[in-house]
């Protein structure tokens, strides 16, 4: 039985190097031509992005703050409620079998909720203390 183990796991090791191997060739020309042109595209949308609120703000500090804070607005979204539905699973689910996992669901959620809200309130506390706080 420990000789079948050893051969199973020293088989996988030996296809994993096969196919990390094969990969690397492959990833040479991964991207084409049309993907080139849209990650450039992405990026140079991204950089007139940045530079308008930059202008925006009037400081490059600002600016960079502001678009920070717009990243990390939208992408709050699906993480928390990602988070959330995880400590719904958490709470409702796995919860009623265990009762520490049913305040460890709560916790997750709360969590997630404040997580959300502070995501979402930032950038608008920021906007007004730089439009009316800075005079």
């Amino acid at each position: 039985m420990k000789k079948s183990i050893a051969i199973f796991i020293l088989l996988i090791i030996v296809l994993g190097i096969f196919a990390f191997s094969n990969k690397a060739i492959a990833t040479e020309k991964a991207i084409d031509n049309k993907t080139e042109s849209q990650l450039i595209e992405m990026k140079e949308n991204q950089t007139k992005s940045l530079e308008d609120y930059k202008e925006k703000y009037g400081s490059d500090t600002y600016g960079v703050v502001a678009y920070i804070l717009n990243i990390t607005r939208i992408y709050s979204i699906p993480f928390c409620f990602l988070g959330m539905a995880v400590g719904a699973i958490q709470r409702y689910v796995v919860g009623t079998r265990k009762i520490d996992s049913l305040e460890k669901g709560m916790r997750f959620i709360v969590t997630f909720v404040t997580l959300l809200i502070i995501c979402q309130v930032l950038p608008l506390a920021f906007a007004m203390f730089v439009k009316f706080g800075r005079g």
